[in-house]
């Protein structure tokens, strides 16, 4: 079967956190339903044979500008098919965002692998080191 994707459903909420533990950089830093857009539903899900790849999360905004964020995958499946489902997933994120009228995508990414699938997609990588600002203020 091939590589599909398709809209989070809230019953993918267990699968999507089964997949940020798989990641020692992610156990400390699991988003919660209430930081994703649409509580947890907003993104995408890349799966084969229904088993579950990679997934991430498109914000929008009221401005042409679209946002990418908390791109995981399943580390136990096939690095070939981790990489396949990853462009699957952009492409398709991309493809919602053009469709939706937003005319630039950003994201955060210190994955080496998530940065050069940016990379060969044709975003715009900056080669200038930047920090993640936040603060918690509720």
């Amino acid at each position: 079967m091939e590589l599909s994707i398709r809209k989070i459903k809230e019953s993918d909420w267990q699968t999507l956190v089964d997949m940020w533990k798989m990641w020692p950089e992610w156990k400390k830093a699991i988003p919660t339903k209430d930081l994703l857009p649409e509580n947890g539903t907003g993104g995408f899900i890349v799966e084969k044979d229904n088993v579950a790849i990679v997934a991430g999360f498109m914000y929008t905004t009221n401005s042409k500008v679209a946002w990418t964020e908390w791109v995981v995958s399943n580390k136990n499946y096939r690095e070939d098919d981790r990489k396949d489902a990853l462009e699957l997933l952009l492409n398709g994120i991309e493809h919602v965002a053009k469709a939706s009228g937003y005319s630039i995508i950003l994201s955060i990414a210190r994955n080496k692998g998530l940065i050069n699938t940016f990379k060969e997609l044709k975003y715009t990588v900056d080669e200038n080191p930047s920090f993640e600002v936040v603060k918690k203020i509720n």
